[in-house]
């Protein structure tokens, strides 16, 4: 799941465990992991909802300042369909700092 700048810092600090998305279909599934800068989060349930169902608290919960400003950002392309996402923050294990290298062969 990729998420816009401003929101990726209060993820990470745990503060932001849920996204709305626009879709034609889902994108992410339940119990994958996906990459962030550091670390990755990992999709705990994936709801369908309506657009009746977004309210200003869950877009607060989102991370942004009310249901018009979520919008603005939420659809992705062509996307009809609301989806709730909720997620964890993974953070990286500590034995790789930074980017991930390949090993040079000696």
């Amino acid at each position: 799941m990729i998420f816009t700048k401003r929101l990726r810092d209060g993820v990470r600090r745990g503060e932001i465990t849920c996204s709305i998305r626009i879709w034609m279909r889902p994108h992410v599934r339940v119990g994958n992991r996906y990459r962030m800068e550091q670390g990755e989060v990992e999709v705990d349930s994936v709801l369908p909802i309506s657009f009746a169902d977004i309210t200003p608290e869950l877009a607060r919960a989102s991370g942004f300042k009310g249901v018009v400003d979520l919008l603005k950002i939420a659809k992705h392309g062509r996307g009809e369909n609301v989806y709730l996402v909720r997620f964890h923050y993974v953070p990286p294990s500590g034995t790789l700092p930074g980017p991930r290298r390949r090993a040079r062969k000696k």
